[in-house]
């Protein structure tokens, strides 16, 4: 559950929605009033939807699975890698490449080539490289870091994944649709919120609103982790209490059997 008040989201303008002439006829079950010729967000729908939304991540947070997070649009861009390099789950904040879901071996593949360049340079490979092939493996290492230096360490397809305009990231989000991977969005009044698992409507333009949305998307991530170690050395400590007893019986057991012996 998400600790994000009525006034906080007001005061990061999460509810401006779009140009009424502009606005999705799906989001009419959102939307609170319209004012000026912009609707306004039902800012007690947005709180309920993120509850659900932070809900649902701590889950798999605590699960151990990953949640892929992607808005490539400028004002979202710093503020997703910030955020969510601090939960370490994978992001894109550059282009999508087309098929980094559905075809998510290539994907792999492009991954391992940027792993063997960085190899060269530690073997000694590198250095029997001639300049121009340096240079050549320099700018492609780079291309790839780029496009996917943040997802190096998803070694699987994600769990979940979270947008931040499934306007503008149509393309990942069809992809996710079609692999029946749940779509976590900021869904603005221009969008159709029935394309998403868990929508959340909000303003996804103002990075104020984004920020907010991301704190506590993040928080009920970094929630799950904490259940997850906790529990974790909640059974390892009771592994070691579970040695030290059998440790401790085994000379009762030891005694017991040499006296049924001598009987």
């Amino acid at each position: 559950m998400s600790k994000v008040g009525f006034q906080e989201l007001l005061d990061a303008g999460v509810h401006f929605g779009h140009q009424k002439r502009k606005w999705n006829p799906a989001m009419a079950p959102y939307i609170f009033d319209e004012k000026k010729g912009i609707h306004i967000i039902d800012l007690n729908k947005t709180i309920a939807h993120l509850d659900q939304a932070c809900a649902a991540m701590t889950q798999i947070a605590k699960s151990g699975k990953k949640v892929l997070f992607v808005a490539t649009k400028k004002q979202a861009k710093e503020i997703v890698s910030e955020r969510v390099k601090a939960v370490n789950m994978p992001f894109v904040t550059e282009r999508w490449s087309g098929g980094m879901l559905t075809n998510f071996q290539t994907t792999r593949k492009s991954i391992r080539k940027m792993a063997s360049i960085d190899k060269m340079k530690t073997d000694g490979t590198w250095d029997t490289l001639s300049k121009r092939e340096r240079l050549f493996k320099t700018r492609q290492r780079e291309k790839l870091e780029k496009n996917f230096g943040s997802i190096a360490d998803m070694t699987r397809q994600p769990a979940a994944i979270f947008l931040v305009d499934i306007l503008k990231e149509n393309i990942a989000m069809h992809e996710a649709k079609r692999l029946n991977i749940p779509i976590f969005a900021m869904v603005d009044t221009n969008s159709n919120p029935k394309f998403v698992d868990f929508p959340i409507p909000a303003n996804d333009d103002a990075t104020k609103s984004i920020s907010i949305i991301l704190d506590a998307i993040c928080d009920a991530i970094k929630l799950g982790l904490e259940d997850r170690k906790n529990t974790k050395d909640k059974g390892a400590d009771k592994t070691e209490v579970a040695e030290e007893v059998a440790v401790a019986a085994a000379p009762e057991v030891t005694e017991a059997k040499e006296e049924t012996k001598e009987d």
